[in-house]
Formats: C-alpha cells, structure tokens, sequence
C-alpha cells in the first residue's frame, strides 16, 4: 500500500475563509491541500458586509480590482426607536480612508467566492479537492493524518504537518479534536430575507440601512449592491420560523415595506443567531478558524471578516514556522491574539444587538432617551470603525501602549508612472517604516536583523511620496517616527528613536527564533 500524499497544511473547508488561507499560503509555495464536501460555490448570498481590512487581505491575493464590480460603500445605518425618532446612527469616516478603500463595503459573495477560488486555482502548490469529506483525524509527532471519502463511499488518508478546521459551525473538526465554545449570551431566532428590489421597490424604500429597534418586531434593512436588499427580521415567540421561511410568510412580514410585485425573492432562510467563541484555538498540530472557531450576531457584519482575519493571522505564521524563519512557539500567539479579539469584537456586537433588539417597551423608551440625552438630542453619526479593537496580547511589543496592536494606514503613493497603494508597492511582508524625518541610523539599526525579510520603507526618501497625507499624520499624532509591522499589517511596536527601535528588533529577532 503506498505511503499517504504529505502537504504541510492540509485545510478542511473551501469557503471564503479557507479560500483565503489557501491563497495566502499558496503564494508563499507552501504545500497545501483544500478539500470540502461540496463541489461548488453556493449561489446565494450569506455574507454582505466587509471592511477596508478585508479588502487589503483581498488586495494582497490579487482579487481586489475585479471584486470592484461587486461591491459599493455601505450607507449610513440609521437606528429608529419605538416612537420612529432617530436615537443612533453608525457611518463611515471620510475621505482620505486610512487603508485606502472605502472603510465599510457591502458585496455580492457568490462572485467574491468564485474569485478566490479562480486565484487559488493558479497557485501551484495548492491542491484543491473537492466531494471529499473528512471523516477521521488523528495527530502524532510528525503530522496529522486526515481520512478523506469521496463520493462513491472510497476512503483514503492524506498526511499533513497542520491542519485548518474552516469547516463551518458545526465543525468535524472541532468536535474532533475536542475544543469547547463559549457561550456569551446571545440565542435569538431570526428570519433572513433576501431581495432583488425592482424600480417601483426602490421607489418605497429608506436611502439607507435602518435600524428598526421596535419591541413588537426589531427588524434591519440592509441596502446592499445594486438592487439587492436585505432584511433581518426577529421571530416573536410562538411563531414557527419554517412557515416565516416560506414565500407566503416573508411577504406577510415585509408587507409594511413591499409587495411582491415590487421585488424577487432570492433568498430566505430562519436562524439562530449566536454569540459563541471557542475557548481553545489549537490542538497540536490542529487550528480552528472561521465559524468553526466563533460566531457572532449580524449585527456589524463581521461574520465572514472575522474567519478572513483569522486565515490573514495564521497564514504568514504558518509559513514562517515551515520555511524555517520562526519557531513552533509563534503558532500559539495565533489562538491568543484572535480568541481575544474576536471575544472583544463579538461582546460589542451583542451590545449592539440588545440595542437593536429590546423587547420590553418601557426599557426601550429608556433606551431611546438615554442614547438622544448621550448625544444632546442631536444625533451624530459615530463610523463603524470604532467598534473595532486593536489586538490586546500576542505577538506585539508593548501591546497597549500607543497604537500597538492596531493596523498600520495604507497610503497611495506616487511615484511610478501611475499612484499605486503601499502594499502593491513594498509587499505584505516584515516592514520597517520610517518617518521621512527619521535619521539614518534607524536604517542601520534595521541591519542586524536577520530573522526573516524586512523591507525598510521611507517615505519621501525613496522615490515614492504618499499623496494624502495618512502617515505623515499617523507619524505625527503618534510622536514616533519608526513604526515595525507585522505581515498582517499590525503595528508590532513603535519607536521614537534609533536607540529604542534597535532593542525592539532585537526582542522581535529573539522571539521569532526561540523553538
């Protein structure tokens, strides 16, 4: 019997966050096996809303200019009380946008999906099978052994160094290996409503996304690209959400809005929204990634940006550790950096969402007047990106201090015949960039470190001038002038003279190289 096929890292599930685990991994020759049950993209849309960190990921794997057609900025979102007033709104910040694009982004994912996979498809050392199921895991000291059957019932092993469970919420992976979720609170039945809005809809409907936090029925309405339109409805008690799933039921629930001769339907489907985070994100040689890790309330959009964020951080260490760059040890940072984060993110979503839905009417009258007494009975817009922290703990210099932990402004530079966006221009590696005003000895502090790449990038001194400003004024309202990034683009440390950046390189070198 011949020995099974080894990959370094074999990855269960081909959804956008496997997808993008792939992509990232193959373009650095990374050995890699993709296999998931299903053969095909699903054709309706599950995921709408992403974020300029996401789009930088997708830049990264080369999507990003032929995502454009996909996709349009997100609206404001508008939240009305029980008595129809305005007690919130989230927006996003203007112009210039800090990573380049449009800081909020609402997107169609069946052509977003077909993308990744049609970019993953190039990449040589990725090996896509489809139709297969895992069916068995096991680990030992030299690799994990995964037990693929195919469709006609013929089971075979493969053998890989690591393994990614991107295999959704009810993951094989994770009941495999053992690891718990965390429950933080949040079991609500919702409907899910998609449409495709004709002219005479359009006609009826808010110009932007709204909030509905009425007790008797908290709804959200969510404009997405071109005519299509989303709704969230809650499911009261005592009503059978499969009968609300059905055609007659959703337009007896957007009746208020629509008729069915003003749109398509294209998807519905009943839910139950959670708030759950794994409680472990590693098991030997095994990671979780994706819903297989933690699911959120929709309430922000961050289900499929979350799993993306996940695939973004552990890819490059993966390949760090596997091309020999770092040791076993950076992988445990993967689990602590993201269960922090996505607990703190996943919290402020809840929070949101108990917003959106309180059901007891004096407590929501509360609610309204203490947000409209907040904000002295003039509303203001508050951007989405403020719900979003920084990294906490991991792999960070200082984590806290500063902007440590968060992520490093993409500018658009000049310079060659056409702008063109830092990360096109100096890669997604180790970077060092210095203020145009930092001394030449902060370049040579960069030289003894050897431990994997690092590109030194200064501004104005190379030939390349940003065109808006953004890190020139992230420099400044930071009083640093030489910050240290990480391949995901967060802020591993920042310095404020030659002196200091050479003991964090040094600590950063040490790191990295510790087995």
């Amino acid at each position: 019997m011949n020995a099974p096929e080894l990959f370094d890292v074999a990855i269960v599930g081909y959804g956008p966050t496997g997808a993008v685990a792939a992509g990232l991994l193959g373009q650095q020759g990374i050995r890699t096996l993709v296999c998931d049950r299903l053969h095909e993209v699903y054709d309706k849309p599950r995921a709408i809303a992403l974020d300029h960190e996401i789009m930088r990921v997708f830049q990264a794997l080369q999507i990003a200019e032929d995502l454009q057609p996909h996709m349009e900025p997100f609206t404001n979102s508008e939240f009305f009380g029980v008595d129809g007033q305005l007690i919130k709104c989230m927006s996003t910040i203007a112009p210039p946008y800090p990573l380049s694009y449009a800081p909020s982004i609402v997107f169609s994912q069946p052509p977003m999906e077909a993308l990744l996979r049609a970019r993953v498809a190039q990449l040589p050392s990725v090996n896509v099978q489809l139709g297969q199921t895992v069916v068995d895991l096991t680990q030992d000291d030299d690799a994990a052994t995964l037990t693929l059957r195919n469709e006609s019932g013929v089971s075979r092993q493969v053998r890989a160094k690591y393994v990614i469970g991107c295999d959704g919420a009810s993951s094989f992976v994770r009941q495999k290996m053992a690891l718990k979720l965390d429950d933080l609170g949040f079991d609500e039945p919702w409907l899910v409503v998609d449409l495709l809005v004709h002219d005479s809809g359009l006609a009826k409907l808010p110009r932007t996304s709204v909030q509905f936090c009425e007790p008797q029925r908290p709804t959200t309405l969510v404009i997405g690209p071109g005519r299509h339109r989303r709704w969230e409805i809650a499911i009261n008690p005592g009503e059978d959400p499969q009968q609300l799933a059905t055609p007659e039921g959703v337009w007896s629930l957007l009746s208020r809005w629509l008729t069915p001769q003003d749109a398509t339907l294209w998807r519905q489907a009943s839910y139950r929204f959670h708030a759950l985070v794994a409680q472990r994100w590693r098991a030997g040689r095994v990671f979780l990634a994706g819903d297989a890790a933690h699911q959120q309330p929709p309430f922000l959009g961050q289900g499929m940006c979350q799993g993306i964020r996940d695939a973004a951080n552990l890819g490059w260490k993966l390949a760090a550790v596997l091309q020999g760059q770092a040791g076993d040890r950076l992988l445990d940072t993967y689990g602590d950096e993201r269960q922090q984060h996505v607990r703190e993110l996943t919290l402020r979503i809840k929070n949101i969402g108990l917003i959106v839905g309180e059901r007891d009417i004096a407590k929501a009258r509360a609610r309204d007047q203490k947000l409209l007494e907040e904000c002295g009975g003039v509303v203001k817009p508050t951007p989405r990106q403020n719900v979003q922290p920084a990294l906490a703990r991991g792999l960070l210099h200082a984590p806290g201090v500063g902007p440590v932990g968060s992520l490093f402004p993409q500018p658009w530079l000049s310079g060659d015949e056409v702008p063109c966006r830092m990360d096109t221009r100096w890669g997604t590696g180790w970077r060092l960039i210095l203020d145009n005003q930092a001394p030449a000895t902060a370049q040579e502090a960069a030289q003894a470190f050897n431990a994997m790449p690092l590109t030194v990038c200064q501004l104005g001194q190379t030939g390349f001038v940003e065109t808006e400003g953004v890190v020139s004024n992230w420099f400044h309202d930071h009083q640093v002038m030489a910050a240290l990034i990480r391949p995901d683009h967060c802020v591993y440390a920042v310095a404020k003279h030659a002196e200091e950046l050479r003991t964090q390189l040094a600590h950063l070198q040490q790191t990295l190289t510790a087995p």
